[in-house]
């Protein structure tokens, strides 16, 4: 082993920092090691300060920090500022409101119709129209409620409906009254003035059965029989309507005729009649306008003409007055058959 391999005797003491490469480095005054510095020694200064070789450090741009928005700042998402984000939250929370509102209105009319229907499904609620007074012999003859009765999708339409029969009523009341004025000027146009009571009698009680009720039923079940009912006999009051604006001699109406022919006579009496012809256009376009959107109304809903022919089969059929003329004709069909001579 000894011939291969030599190691250094114990003996000698190596020292690896009296290396050359080590000491030409350390024996450099320049440094300021540890070696050149004794801090006991109060005769010499301050130690030489310590320079760096290492190369210059480039300097760094000085970089802003990112703005950060605080939780109550509004954001900017684009085109769209902090205005326009308040103007857009305040209209959804007015329409939520005012669905919220119609929602409390529904119920509060559900609720209501819920009451008045707690008498049972076999009793019968009590006849409110037309509001009679007490010691009227007479009592009310229907129940009409059009908040309870009635959607909300067309209670204001059915408003309008009975709103208008009242304004025909005053109408007929007013044709009476130029008639009558007509009647004091010329003695003559005494049928007239019959005719005018006449139609202010029948026309104000038949115009809310024949074509007010059946309206307000159509809307009340969506019934497609009245709706068809509606709109047969409100077109011939229509047609009545332009026959009124008209105003023919003898028939009773201070249409546009009879008026222009009574302010010749008598200016006063003239003017009245001409008002009441004023009244008697207004009515027909108003008659038009409701036709047609009632007309509307119901092309909206489900009613149809094939309903409506059922309707009638199961109404006519449900009636005990027409179940028991059918069952006598044909027991007395029968009878006749069985006592035929033979």
């Amino acid at each position: 082993m000894s011939k291969y391999t030599s190691f250094p005797e114990p003996t000698d003491d190596h020292n690896p920092f009296q290396d050359p490469a080590v000491t030409q480095h350390s024996s450099n005054t320049g440094y300021a090691t540890l070696d050149l510095y004794n801090p006991f020694d109060n005769t010499t200064g301050s130690p030489p300060p310590y320079e760096a070789s290492c190369p210059p450090v480039p300097p760094i741009p000085a970089q802003t920090p990112p703005s950060r928005t605080t939780p109550t700042e509004p954001r900017n998402y684009g085109s769209y500022n902090s205005q326009t984000a308040v103007n857009v939250t305040s209209a959804e929370l007015l329409k939520k409101q005012e669905e919220l509102e119609k929602k409390a209105q529904e119920l509060e009319r559900r609720e209501r119709e819920l009451e008045s229907h707690s008498l049972g499904p076999g009793a019968s609620r009590q006849n409110n129209w037309p509001p009679l007074p007490s010691f009227c012999p007479v009592g009310p003859c229907f129940y009409q409620d059009i908040n309870v009765e009635i959607s909300q999708r067309f209670q204001r339409t059915v408003y309008i409906l009975y709103y208008f029969w009242m304004f025909c009523t005053c109408t007929l009341m007013f044709n009476l009254i130029s008639s009558l004025a007509m009647f004091c000027v010329d003695p003559s146009g005494g049928v007239g003035l019959g005719l005018a009571i006449l139609w202010a009698l029948l026309f104000t009680p038949c115009s809310f059965v024949c074509w007010y009720r059946p309206v307000y039923k159509a809307f009340r079940s969506d019934s497609s029989f009245n709706f068809f009912a509606f709109f047969f006999i409100f077109f011939a009051q229509v047609v009545v309507f332009v026959i009124m604006t008209i105003g023919i001699p003898g028939w009773g109406f201070s249409g546009w005729i009879v008026s222009l022919a009574a302010l010749q006579k008598k200016v006063p009496v003239g003017v009245i009649m001409i008002m009441n012809a004023v009244l008697f256009t207004a009515q027909t376009a108003m008659g038009v306008f409701l036709l047609k959107k009632v007309h509307n109304l119901y092309r909206q809903t489900d009613a149809s003409f094939q309903k409506a022919q059922a309707e009638f089969a199961t109404g006519v059929m449900s009636n005990q007055a027409v179940r028991q003329a059918a069952t006598n004709a044909a027991t007395t069909a029968a009878q006749g058959a069985f006592t035929a001579p033979r």
